[in-house]
């Protein structure tokens, strides 16, 4: 697993251990991204000199493509202990320390955000149902408002929470990579 492009481009990127984290793919991260910078409701603005929050970070691969793609800052939510250690080595490796602030929390019961971010990434465990009151407590906790952009990777069973009007909805192996504004 490696960053794809920008500034941090070939980056190796460690992983725990085991199936306890499922890392987005270098494929399906590309397809994001990709659509992020060349699609008509988004564009490269929309991530450069963005805060970016990446939720359930596991391995922060989401938060630290976009740091070295433009993002000015990207905070990272993890609860794992494992998944956590290999995202503070990813950030050291990367030497983003200053740019890249990881949270040990858990995505259902966030703290309290440091600052709003207006692209939040999230890669919830499959098949679990997680993805809508996750987005429930972090808008709860301060994490992002009206129009920001979520992105949002989820397992070919699982869907947008209700209501959501994807601007985006395309499918990337067994993942589903689906985007809207809140």
């Amino acid at each position: 697993m490696r960053i794809i492009a920008g500034r941090h481009r070939g980056r190796k990127l460690v992983a725990p251990e085991g199936e306890a984290t499922r890392p987005t793919s270098d494929r399906a991260r590309q397809a994001l991204f990709d659509m992020l910078w060349h699609a008509p409701w988004a564009g490269r603005e929309v991530l450069e000199g963005a805060v970016v929050l990446d939720a359930f970070a596991g391995t922060g691969a989401l938060g630290l493509e976009a740091l070295s793609r433009g993002a000015a800052r990207a905070h990272f939510i993890e609860a794992a202990p494992a998944a956590l250690a290999a995202l503070r080595a990813n950030i050291r490796a990367c030497r983003e320390e200053e740019r890249a602030k990881p949270h040990a929390a858990d995505a259902l019961r966030p703290l309290r955000a440091p600052e709003t971010c207006s692209v939040i990434l999230l890669d919830p465990p499959y098949g679990k149902g997680l993805l809508a009151p996750a987005l429930a407590a972090l808008a709860l906790a301060g994490w992002y408002g009206p129009g920001a952009l979520i992105c949002a990777e989820i397992g070919p069973g699982d869907a947008p929470p209700e209501g959501t009007l994807a601007l985006a909805d395309r499918a990337h192996g067994k993942a589903r990579l689906v985007a809207w504004r809140a």
